[in-house]
């Protein structure tokens, strides 16, 4: 199929940082989005909490040692990391300016603490959706579902949902995820839009001055 000519228009890549509390949905969403939409890459964030049955290492995480994430923290090889349940989570720099650069988006599964991060360092490329559940019984009810912590892991990320929700204030978009199909669109909807910002796509000038300097008859 032949190249539209909007298609040509060059433009800065994004990041599309997703947030939610644990069990909200977020990860569902940030999976779907990766399998619809194969111009988005996803950050593999470095952790430092033990590997769960069904995650390889290298996809789901970069699985690394409290020792191994201190390292690569003091040589400035993060963009952003947090400490959240007792463990270390954080977003390789190198991957996400690399990708921005060549007009490549990334997509980021991360908390509040990490987004307040990425903002600070990265303002211009950063596009935030905090997904919500539509209550706190649907959401103990979905992490009992999940069934791959024990029910004191499960107790704590209750407790922390709250502390976690408060900070839906700093994010650009706000979505509801009690049905997933049309939670799953209403992100679709805000990459179309952010694509199409004018200030993230250089090309334009380019194109603009074309179609001015075009003899037409």
């Amino acid at each position: 199929m032949a190249e539209r000519p909007s298609d040509a228009i060059s433009r800065r890549g994004l990041m599309l940082v997703l947030s939610s509390p644990s069990g909200a949905g977020k990860s569902t969403i940030a999976r779907n989005l990766l399998e619809e939409d194969k111009s988005f890459e996803l950050s593999v964030s470095y952790t430092t909490r033990p590997r769960r049955g069904s995650e390889i290492d290298g996809v789901h995480y970069h699985f690394a040692t409290p020792r191994q994430f201190e390292r690569l923290r003091d040589a400035d090889a993060f963009l952003e990391w947090a400490e959240v349940h007792g463990n270390f989570y954080a977003t390789p720099r190198e991957p996400a300016e690399i990708a921005m650069s060549e007009g490549r988006d990334m997509l980021f599964d991360i908390d509040w603490q990490g987004a307040d991060q990425l903002r600070e360092k990265m303002p211009a490329d950063v596009v935030s959706v905090f997904i919500l559940p539509p209550s706190m019984a649907e959401l103990r009810a979905r992490l009992m579902r999940r069934a791959e912590d024990q029910q004191q892991v499960i107790d704590a990320r209750l407790r922390n949902a709250r502390n976690e929700i408060e900070h839906w204030r700093k994010y650009d978009y706000v979505v509801v995820n009690d049905d997933l199909d049309r939670a799953f669109h209403a992100v679709k909807c805000i990459v179309t839009a952010e694509r199409l910002r004018r200030d993230r796509r250089p090309g334009l000038f380019s194109f603009v001055t074309g179609l001015l300097d075009e003899k037409v008859g």
